[in-house]
């Protein structure tokens, strides 16, 4: 059978730029840009010229090898023709492909918001597609509100969506604005705008998620006969976001109702980056991945319940619905209170660790890590404790250096203006090959103190840890009371841009904190040293 083709739309550069806390540079829209286009998204929507600088400036030249590149802006203003509109003229003048027009479809939307007749936005829609098409642009309509505007008049929905289709838009994107439309919904108008005489392979979908269900309505959407799909990077875009892309080319590539039926851009080996694709953006947005994912997260693979371990590692169908492999993610057995052999084995099997069945020094580790657990500590979520506390137990890490003491010092003072100032200081000794070395500090609060008179004098090792950077804190209170007991979990990383969590545990923050920094430094360390042995191997 003849599978159809579905083309993938990102609009992460300019719905997702409506994410609260969301601000792209222009730096930042190449670097996105240059992501999508190399992984082969069909179409890239980059943003409003003439809205802003940013975007301004950003379609001053074209921006894509492959990817169709996409502006977008408002069909003409109503009473002025469209020869005469600068907003339309800014469109037209970008180094874009295609020009997305935004238009009403809701007729309570066209008075209230635009303040014109029905016929005069019919009007505007027509004559901006003519002129991006004169303009030797692939003109496209995005109908906002199409699907509240279609039931609350069906008629003028329609005349808005055939318009813009008989004026030669290749495609016209049916627009669930509010998010507030059911996958039933979706199939049925779709089906009755195709019945309206607007093929499938001319409409488009573009769903959020402020009911849970933008990925949903996209393939709902599909199968009435959507052949482009709308979506933003891990689904970000104002109030509760815009379709997942992430998710749904997943889906469309892995679930045998859509494989079955259609293909994208997006072949088995580009599939394999997805994971790659996802976190590389959270990078750009210097923000943590969500573990929980579909598909991309790190626990979207990851199993922790010991029973469900022992049927994954003898056949993974058990407990996962496609491969990790097939998205570029990994199998995750995590370890915890719940875990069995079976989770420790491989879990210390995936960091290089080979460990029989029958050692009783498995049975010894996983005796501490339950322990550990019982009393706080929490290991699926940081990977360097874990496997440093294997290798100690396992006797396979050197013992780089011996902490001798420290003290952390916090003064509430005047300044020389009669300000209050809070300063903190530290002094940390540690002994390397039996010298012993003492670094001072102060820093932006204890830890951070802690943190710089750690990692100021390592003797022989400081060239090595010059690049450390902790990169995220968090603290867990675990019980109440003065006398809590307090959960540090610390992410670090490099110049190699690895990226590692280390825990610390204690009724004191600044000593669970400090156990959490020694893991971090002791786990570079024993990195570097992995790393050299791989280089001097190859």
């Amino acid at each position: 059978m003849t599978r159809e083709r579905i083309y993938l739309f990102d609009t992460t550069l300019r719905d997702g730029q409506q994410t609260p806390g969301v601000d792209f540079s222009v730096e930042d829209k190449i670097a996105i840009s240059n992501l999508l286009d190399a992984f082969g998204i069909d179409y890239i929507e980059g943003g409003y010229p003439g809205a802003n600088p940013t975007d301004t400036a950003f379609f001053s030249e074209k921006r894509t090898q492959k990817s169709t590149f996409v502006a977008f802006g408002m069909t003409k203003r109503a009473g002025i023709s469209a020869s005469n509109d600068p907003g339309l003229a800014i469109l037209l003048q970008a180094k874009s492909d295609a020009i997305c027009f935004v238009a009403k479809s809701w007729d309570y939307h066209v008075r209230v918001a635009l303040g014109c007749s029905n016929e005069e936005n019919l009007e505007a829609i027509r004559e901006s597609v003519e002129a991006a098409r004169s303009a030797a642009k692939e003109a496209m309509v995005d109908c906002e509100h199409f699907f509240d505007g279609y039931k609350a008049n069906p008629k003028y929905a329609l005349a808005c969506a055939k318009t813009a289709y008989e004026a030669g838009a290749r495609w016209v994107v049916l627009c669930d604005t509010n998010g507030g439309t059911q996958p039933h919904e979706i199939r049925e108008i779709v089906s009755a705008v195709i019945a309206a005489g607007i093929p499938g392979s001319s409409l488009g979908i573009h769903a959020h998620d402020d009911t849970g269900q933008a990925v949903a309505n996209s393939l709902a959407a599909a199968e009435a006969g959507c052949r482009q799909i709308q979506g933003t990077l891990n689904g970000i875009g104002e109030r509760c976001g815009n379709a997942n892309l992430v998710t749904l080319i997943a889906t469309l590539s892995l679930k045998e109702t859509y494989s079955s039926r259609f293909e994208t851009a997006i072949d088995a080996e580009r599939l394999t980056g997805l994971t790659a694709l996802s976190h590389a953006f959270d990078e750009l947005l210097n923000r943590s991945p969500n573990h929980q994912s579909p598909y991309v997260g790190a626990s979207a693979f990851a199993t922790k319940a010991g029973i469900h371990a022992s049927a994954l590692l003898k056949d993974p169908r058990t407990y996962e619905h496609v491969t990790p492999e097939s998205v570029g993610n990994f199998r995750k057995v995590m370890v915890s209170d719940q875990g069995g052999k079976s989770n420790f084995i491989n879990a210390l099997k995936r960091r290089g660790i080979e460990v029989a069945k029958d050692d009783p020094k498995l049975d010894q580790l996983i005796s501490i890590v339950k322990e550990r657990e019982a009393s706080g500590y929490a290991y699926e979520g940081a990977d360097a404790s874990f496997e440093l506390l294997a290798r100690r137990t396992l006797g396979t890490i050197p013992e780089f250096f011996t902490v001798e003491g420290f003290r952390v010092m916090v003064e509430r003072r005047f300044d020389s203006h009669g300000r209050i100032k809070i300063v903190s200081e530290a002094v940390v000794k540690i002994a390397v090959d039996g010298e012993t070395h003492m670094s001072v500090a102060e820093g932006d609060g204890p830890v951070n103190a802690l943190d710089r008179a750690l990692r100021k004098d390592f003797g022989k090792y400081q060239h090595e840890i010059n690049d450390l950077v902790l990169a995220d804190f968090k603290v867990r209170i675990l019980n109440g009371g003065t006398e809590a007991i307090t959960r540090v979990l610390i992410e670090s990383t490099d110049s190699s841009g690895v990226r590692w969590w280390t825990v610390g545990v204690s009724e004191n923050i600044i000593d669970a904190s400090f156990q959490a920094l020694m893991d971090s430094v002791i786990y570079k360390l024993m990195k570097n040293r992995e790393l050299a042995g791989k280089i001097a191997a190859e």
